[in-house]
């Protein structure tokens, strides 16, 4: 059996990239998903309302209050947390079939979300996180993405600096000076933890499979 045909059995990881708000980790996690085929983006539940262009079941699935505390009632989230006073969750069961179908999940969450994921499965978890050049530059991509109102904008970027402060709780951290090497930094460790015997099932028998033809 050739290494193409045994491909399949491998089992997938969890790619969880954090920063604060505006250090670029969503374009840069939108295009690593638009790159990579085996990479799907997870899609969370959050309370908050949409924003311009965001479209139910896309970028989120937006809930009330009482629905989400439902579902974490039934243990339905494989993380939730509370940010900026919205709460986002990851659902379980579609993140951890996929994983055991050798499928990959990229996760765009926060601090909180990340160390629940790696507390809930830490052979499956790969953490990435980013950094802004300075605080300055920070506060420059927020006011220029003109998402936010200026209030809004200061609490995200008081937040930063406890955001910031768990950079030390990832596997690896990138420091986007600029977009284009930080995704060549960001699609080269996601190839790399691809690439990893433990995931890849079917290096076993292959390896054995060899040594028996050679004997």
């Amino acid at each position: 059996m050739t290494p193409s045909e045994k491909e399949g059995r491998r089992r997938g990881l969890l790619l969880v990239v954090s920063s604060p708000s505006g250090a670029g980790k969503t374009s840069l996690c939108a295009r690593l998903v638009a790159d990579h085929p085996a990479l799907a983006l997870s899609v969370s539940v959050t309370t908050r309302s949409p924003r311009a262009g965001e479209q139910d079941g896309r970028e989120y699935s937006f809930v009330d209050t009482p629905a989400f505390e439902a579902m974490v009632a039934q243990g339905a989230f494989l993380e939730w947390a509370e940010v900026h006073e919205h709460r986002y969750g990851t659902p379980r069961a579609t993140v951890m079939a996929r994983v055991e179908q050798g499928g990959d999940v990229l996760f765009d969450i926060d601090w909180q979300g990340a160390r629940s994921i790696r507390r809930q499965a830490p052979s499956d978890t790969v953490g990435v996180f980013i950094l802004p050049p300075t605080m300055a530059e920070l506060s420059l991509r927020l006011h220029r993405r003109a998402q936010d109102q200026e209030p809004v904008i200061h609490r995200r970027l008081k937040g930063a600096r406890a955001e910031i402060s768990r950079w030390a709780d990832y596997d690896y951290v990138i420091v986007n000076r600029d977009l284009e090497l930080a995704y060549m930094e960001l699609a080269a460790i996601y190839r790399a933890e691809r690439a990893k015997r433990i995931r890849n099932l079917w290096i076993g028998p292959f390896a054995r499979d060899l040594i028996e033809e050679a004997e």
